[in-house]
């Protein structure tokens, strides 16, 4: 089932946080960092988010011919609660004053067992050696600081980026899995029925919304870098992206009981006015009565409502159940990949 991807588009908002500049000087830094001094290295802030962003879309745009990056979703990486932007972030500017980056990287905690993200974009090549090192540092730093012998790393790559493919296995990474892109492009859609199985809004009603945190955390349990929250650290989470949209939360019952449910977001909204089906769970004991495909229409039903052209998710190909068949049973179609690379530190 859809979930977030690490270096993609991914669910994260604003957090104002305190500017510290380090002009030359950086917390991992050795003597062997020699090319660092050409850099103004400062810690990112809400203020940079254009600048990070128009960095970001041209590296995407040098390896898929666009971006892929909104500043929302720049905005919601640097609002990600994992994140602390006064520790876990580097933004590099040439020392010449010029206004937009060379460099931006960050590692974020991924709860408390030692699984950490880490991103790079880079336009300069010492730049980028500079923050690999760095955002490998600041892993081992995570790692320790929860008491743990090492760091799970991981980094999304998109299949189209050699150099960055390469840069990921010059530092120890390995492919570990991959996230497919699908999308479905919205006609007349009719979410139809089953027997037995309704569909409801869940937004704003307590009992609802704890069901559905329930059957995501027994849903994905088994999925990949899948991490356990309790309910208010759930809805926190969401709700610090600045695409979220709890409107868009649907709980699917079997004969009374909660079974299913999907959760939508405006994250592909402003750029590509399409919807995003951002998680996708059933419970194990009622997976093959076709609710994932009922709420999966349901959502594409909404979309187009919303005048949405689309709708897209993303899905783990090692995922525990039969999702890619799943999405392509109701229209979906692949159209980017995206590998996630791992190192234990």
């Amino acid at each position: 089932m859809p979930g977030a991807v690490a270096g993609a588009k991914s669910p994260l908002s604003v957090r104002q946080v305190t500017l510290v500049r380090t002009t030359g000087v950086k917390a991992h830094q050795n003597p062997a960092d020699a090319g660092v001094s050409a850099y103004d290295v400062r810690r990112p802030d809400a203020a940079d988010v254009p600048a990070i962003h128009r960095l970001v879309a041209a590296c995407d745009t040098e390896v898929l011919g666009r971006p892929d990056m909104t500043q929302d979703d720049v905005a919601d990486a640097l609002a990600d609660p994992g994140l602390d932007p006064s520790r876990d972030a580097w933004l590099l500017r040439g020392s010449d004053g010029g206004e937009d980056p060379v460099g931006w990287g960050y590692a974020v905690r991924q709860g408390s067992g030692g699984g950490v993200e880490i991103e790079v974009y880079a336009r300069d090549p010492e730049a980028g050696a500079w923050l690999w090192r760095t955002v490998l540092g600041r892993a081992r730093e995570i790692a320790a600081e929860l008491g743990l012998p090492a760091a799970v790393v991981d980094i999304g790559v998109y299949r189209q980026d050699e150099g960055k493919r390469a840069s990921a296995r010059a530092h120890g990474f390995a492919p570990a899995t991959s996230f497919h892109r699908l999308r479905i492009e919205h006609t007349r859609p009719d979410p139809g029925g089953i027997p037995g199985v309704t569909v409801h809004p869940a937004s704003g009603l307590e009992e609802l919304m704890r069901a559905a945190h329930r059957i995501h955390q027994e849903g994905f349990a088994e999925h990949f870098g899948f991490v356990p929250k309790e309910y208010d650290r759930w809805k926190e989470d969401f709700e610090a992206s600045a695409t979220h949209d709890w409107s868009q939360l649907l709980l699917a019952e079997a004969d009374g009981h909660p079974a299913g449910m999907l959760l939508g977001s405006d994250m592909f909204a402003a750029d590509e006015n399409h919807g995003y089906v951002r998680i996708l769970a059933v419970l194990p004991e009622f997976r093959g009565r076709g609710i994932g495909r009922l709420l999966l229409r349901h959502a594409f039903a909404a979309d187009a409502r919303r005048g949405r052209v689309g709708t897209y998710l993303h899905v783990d190909s090692g995922n525990t159940s039969p999702a890619l068949d799943l999405y392509r049973s109701v229209g979906m179609r692949p159209v980017l990949v995206i590998d996630v690379w791992r190192r234990t530190l």
